[in-house]
């Protein structure tokens, strides 16, 4: 027997080979070195099912996947990296007709490790492949737990994702998620039953976000994961063996669930979509601050996530897509008034009235702008603050101009015909005509108006995807996903300092594919201030929290704790600011401002504390709920009270330290609330329903 081991700081991998197979034995936290050899012939690494190949297991799961367990170790290399290390493990199936290569980046600030599989035809023929992971683990969590009931001895939390109700994470054991313990006790074999959470079409985020966490009660010790796509992907746990261990698949899109499917020729290679994966001893919050480091990590390098400046968008609230110069002007003023540093024009400003249908050209409209959209832009730039625009680049309305000059070749197609979603086609990024036309689109936004902020939006989808130039509809969606990030990377290298909001009708797309690129996402589009307060308290569970943007968007007849209220909803995240600014008039206003000079003094903080939640993950609706950011010995701390009988509540602070002093910070001088506090406990009293406050917290 062979083994070798990679680490950092703060990750390690440790693996085995035995008999020419390799087994992933040591995750971080989770070291299976000890178990015994029948249990870790089922530790292998990488999964692959090749069409026409033999399936070694009964159902519909991506365990035991041929060639995928009988792959064998060719060798292994580690590369060493300025921030962390690289390791690359080669394999081959049996028939020397596939090479697999299995990637592991290990970095020295988080105990996340990013993994991705390429897959190479060494053969002389064809090789249809119907699924190949990008991360695979048997034996999650089982490190001291191998004769445990993984059923009932691990809790899942799965976030939710519908539009306007983001990041809703749902916790169960995975007996209740339907998973039971090693129950064919007769046959000794795996079971059919796997929890799977798939995302089909191009929002990446329509049903779930691309995250999970599991959590062993008995032992404390949790896993994490996200997967890095702008489209389709899958993951899944069930049980492998004899039934007695339990195993997390992670890839992108594959056919079962997605319709992917691949026809590798001789010579060609394919890369599956990136995924992270941490192992930790700790509880979810744990995981979640570790998974917080690795997104700064591989984040690209920019100003804004540092600056953390406050935008005005003139949207929620507001001119809802009904922009002109006479409604702009006063919002101009009053957003420069209240101390924003950046005043965003968002839809409409192309079409002089419904416009929806017909988007597509992005010139602005003369009605809209008699003396023109650049005069507009010059007065917001003459008030101190970078302009910006908003833009949906990736579709075309089915009545614009453009949409009957353009070839099919422009647009996602299925069965000869062009896709229609909402009263819109779908562009292809994959056609180099399409990219030089959006380049173009940008290139006159930022050279002939000046903008230094694009609100990019995205509020179609493309359903499975398109047959154009592809294997499988799957497969069309992922080559223009892929090739829309790099038409996005190279916008970036032109314009370093531009700002461009990830947008997806509020939080559909808020994948780290996407936010490695991105700067700030645009988290959900919440009417109601308190649901959004309840989605604001959960969004740096699936976003770094100085990429999280929530809008605050004060009632023009709204009383003293609505403003209030909204404005905590975005304090500890980015501020989004919106409403009729200039309709909301007096002490109103002056709480606008106070917010935001408040945020000012400890905004940089933010991009490297760490996201905490006293009292869970919260949900919709609930009655009181919290979140905050540790840095060292302080914490910034926000309570809402929503809708709800109870006036006092007691939150425990204890897993942080002790308590030595707690600061109202936002508001000021609003009475209303009181707060007290022991070593280990706040207690508050919030004299009605729908109230918020902001402290910041000194430990010992």
């Amino acid at each position: 027997m062979k083994s070798f081991d990679v680490s950092t700081n703060q990750a390690r991998l440790g693996f085995e080979v035995n008999q020419g197979k390799v087994a992933l034995t040591v995750m971080n936290s989770n070291d299976l070195s000890d178990a015994d050899d029948d249990l870790k012939r089922h530790l292998q690494i990488a999964e692959v099912q090749v069409t026409g190949r033999n399936f070694h297991h009964k159902g519909v799961g991506f365990v035991d996947t041929n060639p995928g367990r009988d792959l064998r170790y060719v060798r292994h290399a580690v590369r060493d990296e300025a921030d962390g290390k690289q390791l690359t493990i080669v394999q081959v199936d049996a028939e020397e007709t596939l090479q697999v290569s299995s990637f592991y980046r290990l970095y020295n600030g988080s105990a996340v490790v990013r993994s991705w599989t390429t897959i190479e035809n060494i053969g002389q023929t064809d090789l249809g492949i119907e699924y190949v992971s990008s991360f695979a683990l048997s034996g999650i969590n089982q490190a001291n737990d191998l004769n445990g009931n993984y059923a009932e001895n691990n809790v899942i939390y799965v976030p939710n994702n519908d539009w306007t109700a983001e990041a809703q994470w749902k916790a169960n054991t995975l007996k209740d998620a339907g998973l039971d313990y090693w129950v064919d006790g007769d046959l000794a074999q795996a079971s059919t039953k796997r929890i799977s959470v798939t995302n089909n079409s191009s929002w990446s985020c329509s049903e779930y976000s691309p995250n999970g966490i599991l959590t062993n009660t008995t032992t404390g010790q949790t896993a994490i994961w996200q997967i890095e796509n702008n489209g389709a992907w899958h993951y899944e746990l069930k049980d492998i063996g004899r039934g007695n261990l339990l195993a997390i698949r992670l890839s992108g899109p594959e056919e079962f669930d997605n319709q992917w499917w691949k026809n590798l020729t001789p010579g060609a290679s394919f890369t599956t979509v990136p995924v992270a994966f941490g192992q930790l001893m700790g509880d979810f919050e744990d995981g979640i601050g570790e998974m917080t480091k690795y997104r700064r990590l591989i984040r690209r390098e920019n100003d804004d996530n540092q600056r953390l400046a406050v935008i005005f968008n003139d949207y929620m609230n507001g001119l809802s897509g009904d922009p002109t110069t006479e409604k702009e002007l006063p919002l101009i003023d009053a957003a420069k008034q209240v101390g924003c540093e950046y005043f965003v024009i968002d839809c409409g400003w192309y079409a002089p009235g419904y416009w929806w249908d017909s988007v597509g050209e992005w010139q602005p409209s003369q009605e809209r702008f008699p003396e023109g959209i650049e005069k507009l832009i010059q007065y917001i730039r003459d008030q101190g603050m970078t302009p910006g625009l908003w833009l949906e680049l990736e579709v075309v309305g089915i009545k614009s101009p453009l949409a009957d000059k353009l070839p099919d070749s422009w647009f996602f197609m299925r069965h000869g015909k062009r896709v229609i979603d909402a009263d819109r086609y779908h562009l292809d990024f994959t056609n180099p005509e399409v990219r030089d036309f959006a380049d173009g689109v940008v290139q006159r936004l930022v050279e002939q108006y000046g903008v230094g902020y694009i609100k990019m939006d995205y509020n179609i989808t493309t359903g499975v995807g398109t047959e154009q130039n592809a294997d499988s509809f799957g497969d069309g969606l992922l080559k223009h996903n892929r090739a829309y990030l790099t038409w996005l990377d190279a916008v970036f290298a032109r314009y370093p300092d531009l700002v461009i909001e990830n947008c997806g009708s509020g939080g559909m797309r808020h994948d780290y594919a996407m936010l490695q690129r991105h700067s700030i996402q645009s988290m959900t589009d919440q009417t109601n201030y308190v649901r959004n307060g309840n989605i604001a308290a959960v969004g740096a569970s699936v976003v770094a929290p100085e990429q999280c943007a929530i809008w605050s968007y004060p009632l023009q007849a709204g009383d003293d704790e609505e403003v209030i209220f909204n404005m905590v909803n975005a304090m500890l995240l980015r501020i989004h600011q919106s409403g009729y600014l200039n309709k909301v008039k007096g002490h109103r206003l002056d709480l606008v401002a106070e917010g935001i000079a408040t945020y000012k003094t400890y905004r940089h903080k933010i991009a490297t504390g760490l996201p905490i939640w006293p009292e869970g993950l919260s949900q919709l609706d609930d009655a009181w709920f919290s979140y905050g950011f540790k840095q060292g010995k302080e914490i910034y701390l926000a309570v809402w009270r929503g809708v709800g009988e109870v006036a006092d509540h007691t939150l425990s602070l204890a897993k942080y330290g002790e308590i030595a002093d707690v600061t109202q910070l936002y508001p000021n001088k609003i009475g209303g609330t009181t707060v007290t506090h022991d070593q280990q406990n706040l207690q508050l009293n919030f004299t009605k329903e729908k109230m918020a406050r902001l402290y910041h917290i000194q430990l010992k």
